[in-house]
């Protein structure tokens, strides 16, 4: 079979490779793409996969990260050497911040974290077709290995996480102005710190600077500077952050706070790249990527006149959620583990391990102070719990009387008293279908929870659902909910 792109002209069918140790996953592709135009081969192994390049080239690859014989990352570069410009998708079930960094660093096409949406997979696959075959050619270029650097530890297994790391992972050697939404704690300088340490200007400054933290009358001189005598206690010249970032990266952290007379000024800065230190005639220029970070919601400070809409446009090229803790429940164990580690290690006492029945507790607390918060806890803990297993006595006495924003399996029968209520009143009225008329209200009410939690992200709504993509699609539609 050929396929015509252009008048005239012919292509061979299009030959995808899927390579994974994992039989079902082959399976589960093989039958996605069996109505695709194209032809399917799969291998269980790299090894296997390369002995058949000059046989059966490939136009896409797909290829898992974890394989016995050899890792899909090492894999690709084999395959580049054969053709650079083939595209390959790394699938991986372990995704973290540096496994989606190396990914993209590596040239690959897309990073896919299992489990993944198949139709989202298809899409990718076809995508990755269309530009082989109009004979485009990916402009990304090889930033330095990623064994040259190491990126910061950001722990996260939770779907919302893995769009973080993909983002990252995409804009890291791209000079491009970030911005970072979280609540407080979340970690939104550690986000610019990666962001910095993964660019090509890792090897100039970092500067971070929390406007909300410098009064007013004294923010314009710690962004520019100012020259000698400039107002009264100016004894000397003095350089601001944006001198101080010069090559590197500057971290405005809550920009949603930054007056408005000088949200103009960093505005002209980020047009021209030029500014003047407080009482200077001269320009100054720096270089410097800018990484802002609030807090707050800024569409609704624009609407209520407290932020520049221009700026924010400037500002907000890329956007980074970070999710709060109470939103990626299945990151806690993890970060606990992680913080017990590295707490115990910075004050040179024993590594202490949590209860079963702490680890649940901690699991389903509210957080308000997000990671941050957590952070704190493993110190403490680290200090004052007697022995090497923490039980729940060895909790601070706050944080044992708080109670947990998931209740136990007695409290959260709570809300099946109201539902009987209602089934018992709908059928004495003398109405049947007692099921049909709750489903949709049923269903509805989950919808719209999952897809608020993961901010109307589909695919992570659906995976919070238990749900494919398509089944939350389809219920959506029937529900009036799109």
């Amino acid at each position: 079979m050929t396929l015509k792109t252009q008048p005239g002209e012919t292509h061979v069918e299009p030959i995808v490779w899927i390579v994974d140790d994992d039989a079902s996953i082959r399976w589960v592709l093989e039958a996605a793409l069996e109505d695709k135009p194209y032809q399917v081969k799969s291998f269980d192994s790299p090894t296997l996969a390369l002995k058949h390049l000059d046989e059966f080239p490939p136009t896409v690859i797909v290829s898992d990260i974890r394989m016995p014989d050899m890792d899909g990352l090492t894999f690709m570069e084999a395959i580049h050497e054969f053709d650079k410009n083939i595209p390959v998708i790394i699938m991986t079930a372990h995704a973290d911040l540096n496994t989606a960094v190396r990914s993209y660093q590596s040239k690959a096409f897309e990073y896919l974290p299992k489990p993944f949406d198949i139709d989202e997979a298809l899409s990718l696959v076809d995508r990755a077709i269309k530009r082989q075959m109009s004979g485009g050619r990916s402009t990304r270029t090889r930033g330095e290995s990623a064994a040259s650097k190491q990126p910061l530890n950001i722990i996260g297994a939770a779907p919302a996480m893995q769009e973080v790391f993909r983002i990252i992972g995409r804009v890291s050697q791209l000079d491009v102005t970030v911005l970072v939404n979280g609540e407080t704690g979340t970690g939104k300088e550690l986000i610019a710190q990666a962001l910095h340490e993964l660019s090509p200007r890792s090897n100039k400054p970092f500067v971070a600077l929390n406007t909300a933290a410098i009064p007013r009358e004294l923010l314009e001189s710690e962004l520019f500077g100012h020259e000698k005598g400039a107002f009264t206690g100016a004894h000397s010249q003095r350089v601001g952050r944006f001198e101080q970032a010069h090559g590197g990266t500057l971290f405005l952290d809550e920009i949603g706070d930054m007056p408005v007379d000088l949200q103009t000024r960093l505005l002209r800065v980020l047009n021209d790249g030029s500014f003047y230190r407080v009482g200077g005639r001269d320009p100054i220029r720096a270089d410097v990527r800018i990484v802002a970070a609030t807090h707050q919601n800024m569409e609704q400070l624009v609407r209520d006149g407290h932020f520049r809409e221009d700026l924010l446009y400037r500002l907000n090229i890329i956007r980074i959620k970070i999710p709060p803790l109470r939103e990626r429940r299945e990151d806690i164990p993890l970060l606990l583990k992680f913080y017990m580690n590295k707490e115990a290690q910075a004050l040179g006492l024993e590594e202490k391990q949590f209860e079963k029945e702490v680890e649940r507790f901690l699991s389903n607390l509210a957080w308000p102070g997000n990671v941050r918060q957590l952070r704190s806890l493993c110190t403490w803990l680290t200090i004052m719990a007697p022995g090497k297993l923490v039980h729940m006595e060895d909790l601070p006495l706050e944080l044992r009387s708080a109670a947990p924003s998931i209740e136990s399996d007695s409290q959260a029968d709570d809300w099946q008293t109201p539902l009987r209520q209602w089934a018992e009143s709908f059928l004495a009225s003398g109405k049947e279908g007692l099921h049909t008329a709750a489903e949709p209200m049923f269903e509805k009410v989950l919808i719209e929870t999952a897809l608020q939690a993961s901010h109307f992200h589909r695919q992570n709504a659906a995976i919070q659902l238990g749900w494919g993509r398509n089944t939350l699609t389809r219920k959506s539609q029937a529900l009036g909910l799109d």
